[in-house]
């Protein structure tokens, strides 16, 4: 049965963010709220909780997961960046964008696109998550809360806890979320692809 954690969403309290991130370091998956909409996150060392948010998600391998990290240095340590890559970055953190980057040492073969050795990366602005990062030290591995047959995410956390009671360990109520995915620019290729339009205005980036 899912733990649903009541955790403020400007000033989230220490207590139950350490607690969530115990449950992240044990191999739990987690609900949790973004500047975006809901997503799913398990620990980036664990592969057995992968392949649960793989499988609650509905995606095969070939779907790129997201690294969600504190800050652009931390993306990093994840990604390789190139100067071009990094003045679009810039620009769309912390923000309403995924971007597709080519793989680091860092990342384990298993979270890398199994052809283009690629991974998502995205840096949030939410009071909630720059708390959980904090206190993991390392990225929070990610997909957008969609589950198969839906077309939109879900966004509060009373549905979620419904749908996932039995297949998550943690659901974060931090209020309701918006609708609205991360907008997906693909950094892997030149020039750049949006590949999903979504909260992210492309303008932003100087893309269209």
């Amino acid at each position: 049965m899912a733990q649903h954690f009541h955790i403020h969403p400007d000033n989230p309290q220490a207590r139950l963010v350490r607690q969530a991130v115990a449950i992240l370091r044990q191999g739990g998956v987690i609900a949790y709220p973004t500047d975006s909409c809901y997503a799913l996150g398990c620990h980036i060392g664990d592969a057995d909780s992968m392949r649960r948010l793989r499988q609650i998600r509905g995606v095969d391998e070939k779907h790129h997961l997201t690294l969600v990290c504190c800050d652009l240095a931390q993306v990093a340590r994840y990604a390789r960046i190139d100067n071009w890559q990094f003045r679009i970055l810039r620009q769309g953190t912390p923000g309403g964008f995924t971007f597709l980057l080519p793989a680091t040492r860092e990342v384990p073969r298993r979270l890398q696109h199994p052809k283009r050795s690629t991974i998502g990366v995205r840096v949030p602005e939410h009071a909630v998550v720059q708390a959980l990062l904090a206190e993991l030290g390392e990225p929070i591995l990610s997909a957008t809360l969609i589950l198969p047959g839906d077309d939109e995410p879900l966004t509060g956390a009373e549905a979620i806890r419904e749908r996932l009671e039995a297949q998550v360990e943690l659901v974060i109520d931090s209020g309701p979320c918006a609708t609205t995915p991360t907008t997906v620019v693909d950094l892997a290729v030149d020039p750049p692809e949006v590949t999903r339009r979504g909260m992210g205005e492309p303008d932003r980036l100087g893309l269209t």
